[in-house]
Order: C-alpha cells, then structure tokens, then sequence
C-alpha cells in the first residue's frame, strides 16, 4: 500500500481525534482553534479519517480506520459460509444465535459513532480551510461516503440507530433511533450527492466515484429497489472505469494491489500501518490461529469442472470431493490433501498439529482458508503485511445486476454475458442456458456465484439477511470436511475408510423475526439514558 503522507496524518489525527485533552497548547502542537488554516492541514485530517490514529506508544489504536480487514474477514463467520472457533474472538455468538445485549461479542465494535463524529467535525470545519471549491468539494464528497458507510452497516446490522450529523456535547446527545428506512433513505442521498461530487480516478485507497456509487447499488440491493440497483451499477459498468483482473488466486495478493477490479479498499503500508491479522487463518501448522474457518456447506456450494453442482454431475466422485471442482474452491480453501506452502495438508491425522480435535488452533472444519495468502512463504511476517484488504470489487457490479434484472424479470443477454464473465474469468464454462432459462434457476444459479465469487470476504450476511433464507441456512450443525481417512504425505492423495462421518463445530439456531438484527449492545442502551430502545427478542 503507499498512502502519501499518512505517517504524519496518522499523528495528526491522533491530536485531532484523541480523548486527550486539548487545552493544553505546546508551540508544536495542532488543536481545533489553530488548524485548517493551510490545505496541508486540510489533507491530513481526512487521511487520518481513512487510516485511524495512533496512541502515545506510537501503535495503531485497534479500529481506528474506517474499516478493519480482520472485521471483514469474521463477518464471514455470522453467515453460513465460515464458523469462528473461539468465542472470545467476538463472533461465535453472532453466529450461532446466542448473542445478547450483555454478551454481544463484536457487535460493540460495530455499533460505533466514532468514525461518524469524526467525519462531522470535518465536514463542519472544511469551510474554514483554504483548500480550493474544487478540491474542497472532493474531500467532501470523501467524507460523506465514509460517513455513509458506517450508517449503512449499522443499519443493516442493527436496524434503526440515530442519524447525527453534527458534533454533539454531552447534553445534546441523547438522540432517538430513526428506523431503518430512515437511515437507508438517508444513506442513498449522501451517497448520490457524494457521487456528483467525485471522479471514478482511483486514488490509492481514497474514495471515489464508483465505491460511492457500488455502496449506493449494495442499499438498493438491501432495500430490493432492483431498477435502482440495475441504473446504478450500469452506471459503472458503462464507465468503463473497472474490469476483472485476470486471475482470481493473484487478485488478493499484494503484488496486484490496486488492480483494475478493485473499487474500495482498506489500505496498509509494513510497520506504518500493516495489516496485523492475516496469520489467524492459517493453520495451525504454520503457525496460525485457525479462527476463521470455512465449513462444509461453503465447500458444497462450489460447482464440478463442468458447470453443474455436485448434486447434478456426473464426475463428482464423494470419495474424491475436490478433484475436478470450480478452480475458485482451491483459490479460496485449503482442503485435506491440498498442496499448500510445499506440503500436503493433513487434518485427518491424529497427531497431526491441523487435527481438529487436537491442538486449541486447528481448523474445526479440517478446512481452512488461503485467499490473501496463496504464498504464506512470500511474507516475511505474516503478522504485519502491506496487503490491501479489498472491501468492494468489480464482479459484485457485474452480479448485482444480473441479480436485479433477474428479480425483475428481464431475461436478456446482459444476464448471462455477465455471469459469463466472472465465471470464465475463474476458468468455468459459460451458463447452460438449457438448464438456466427461467426467473427460479437463474435465480439460484446468481445467488450460488454471489457466494462462491465472495467467499470469505464478509459479504454473504448481507445477502442471506435481504433473501430471507438466514433461517433456512443458520439453523442446524455447522459440520467440516470427512474426518475418516489418510493423506498420503508425498502425493496428497487422500484415502476414505468413512464417506459419512465428518468432523463437527457447533450448532446454530436462527429464529425468524428476531436474528436478523444483532442485540444492541446493552452499555449503549445504558448510555442512552433510556432514549434507545433495544431490538426485538433480545
């Protein structure tokens, strides 16, 4: 990642948006009275809303940036793709419908204000800068997109929450939840405004054009405003602006950074601001912590070589469950007998250290997963890497929009032309189009590459949620891969003594009406004073 000057717009920030007091003023010091007064000043206080602040030991205060890759990554594990293997991470109960407002895990982190207030008290004092309308309006279309950002995720996470855009003090601000609606409709008018206001030029991790524009189509997905999701992502595909990158296993890599798909991004630079967290999905071999971990019905979800599902071909052999499957499974899983950093994977042995009944850091699922680190070898310390975390790219344009015309009932070329394209890109055939005709199985064939396009990228709660179908895929045991058998250390071939007994991680519950929406966390309804109200069922 390269951000330009963001050592000295962390600092800055850090005295901008600290806890500390400002009312004591050393001669090298910045506070509110004494800044925006040059556009350098001007620059650093929106970079320090991008990339987070720093405390007095000089470490990047954890959250501190507008969004977390590891938070990314976890948000997997509150859907049905992935399971979160030690409770204390914060997830777990999120995931398997034991959350409350006193043990909420990581809901705390995400019912913030914080990177809100911040980006009021810019937008209330950009005025006062001397940076130039032109650019003055850019930095603050910026603002207002990261802004829109936050409340997105609140709303679709914990449904209503107040709608503040301005500073408060301690007096004013017991404010009353809007609905979720309000919020939504809120967000769509920042994001449109905001859009005018930016270019589609790609600027290192900034805001742009079309990020505003594929969070606004992401709200009219969420909302079900389907011709608003078709004019906007056509938007950006009419640009021109974006395209896949070529190969889905390098797309993550640091190398390819900044690629021609990615249209929103959490930038990190080693030992500035590098990503800390990567480590804790490797397995525990290598090791990692094996806390995010892919399951069975993820790994089911991928199609055979051919196109069709494991259930419909021909060529799926049960007792060879990843030979011959979409090349986006061995992208995106480590699976027993895969060829992963010079050796075979083995979770199947009992003295293995990848046993998941064995070591406390051993994958549950026996699966664990590669996206981002394809080469573990190539980091010199998986523990603060430069990687960028992607948090939009193109192909979600290009399947949301098939998605809303399929919803829709417009059935034309576009439809398939764009499934074509992500799926070829991963070196799968073209559609069947005598198998994938009608509204219904077109239907599961989008919502099918959603999932496996984006697996482990945090986006698949946000689709079961504005499907309806969480209470249909949350409920029951979260099992992993066959647990009865042995890989073959020098071939990987692996060798099945049971086609039935897998290994097991725990059982969810999902109950309609209540677990669409995370507990509000109870300190936060403390705080209130009794002006928030708490969610439905909890």
């Amino acid at each position: 990642m390269k951000l330009r000057n963001i050592t000295i717009a962390l600092s800055v920030a850090t005295l901008l948006f600290s806890c500390q007091k400002l009312d004591q003023e050393p001669l090298d010091a910045y506070n509110a009275d004494n800044f925006w007064k040059t556009e350098a000043e001007t620059d650093f206080a929106v970079t320090g809303l991008y990339s987070g602040t720093r405390g007095s030991d000089g470490k990047l205060a954890e959250g501190s940036a507008w969004e977390d890759g590891t938070q990314i990554f976890y948000m997997d594990c509150t859907s049905d793709n992935s399971n979160s293997d030690f409770p204390w991470e914060g997830f777990q109960a999120l995931g398997n419908g034991t959350a409350t407002p006193t043990n909420s895990g990581n809901a705390e982190a995400r019912y913030t204000y914080e990177h809100i207030r911040r980006a009021n008290y810019i937008l209330e004092n950009i005025e006062k800068s001397p940076v130039n309308a032109e650019k003055k309006k850019r930095l603050t279309a910026e603002v207002r997109v990261i802004r829109a950002y936050k409340y997105f995720d609140m709303a679709t996470l914990f449904g209503g929450v107040p709608i503040i855009t301005k500073t408060l003090t301690t007096e004013n601000s017991f404010v009353p939840a809007n609905t979720q609606k309000e919020v939504l409709e809120f967000v769509e008018k920042e994001l449109k405004e905001a859009a005018a206001d930016l270019s589609f030029a790609k600027g290192g991790g900034r805001m742009s054009k079309g990020g505003a524009l594929g969070l606004l189509a992401r709200c009219y997905a969420f909302e079900k405003k389907y011709q608003d999701v078709i004019n906007t992502t056509q938007e950006i595909i009419s640009s021109a602006n974006y395209k896949l990158f070529d190969d889905y296993a390098t797309l993550f890599e640091e190398a390819n950074e900044n690629n021609s798909e990615v249209m929103m991004n959490i930038e990190y630079l080693v030992n500035i601001q590098g990503y800390t967290s990567l480590g804790i999905m490797l397995p525990n071999s290598m090791g990692g912590w094996g806390s995010i971990v892919p399951t069975q019905s993820l790994v089911d979800a991928y199609e055979t070589a051919d196109g069709q599902t494991i259930g419909e071909s021909k060529s799926y052999d049960p007792a060879s469950p990843y030979e011959k499957r979409d090349p986006r499974l061995g992208a995106t899983i480590v699976y027993p007998g895969a060829l992963y950093n010079g050796k075979y994977f083995d979770p199947l042995n009992p003295k293995s250290e990848d046993y998941p009944s064995g070591p406390d850091n051993a994958s549950s699922t026996a699966y664990n997963y590669k996206k981002y680190i394809q080469n573990p070898g190539s980091y010199a310390n998986i523990w603060n890497v430069g990687t960028n975390i992607i948090v939009m790219r193109y192909a979600e344009m290009l399947l949301l929009n098939t998605e809303a015309k399929i919803e829709l009932g417009i059935i034309d070329n576009t439809v398939y032309d764009n499934i074509d394209l992500v799926r070829q890109r991963a070196k799968m055939p073209k559609v069947d189009k005598s198998v994938y005709s009608g509204q219904s199985k077109l239907r599961e064939l989008v919502r099918r590459e959603l999932r496996v396009e984006f697996a482990g990228e945090g986006r698949r709660r946000f689709d079961i949620i504005r499907w309806g179908i969480a209470k249909d895929v949350m409920n029951g045991p979260v099992n992993g891969a066959l647990s009865k058998g042995t890989v073959d250390p020098k071939t990987g071939k692996v060798t099945y003594t049971s086609l039935t007994d897998r290994f097991f991680s725990e059982n969810r519950s999902f109950k309609a009406g209540k677990n669409e929406l995370w507990p509000i966390p109870q300190a936060v309804i403390d705080n209130s004073k009794g002006t928030l109200k708490q969610n439905v069922g909890y």
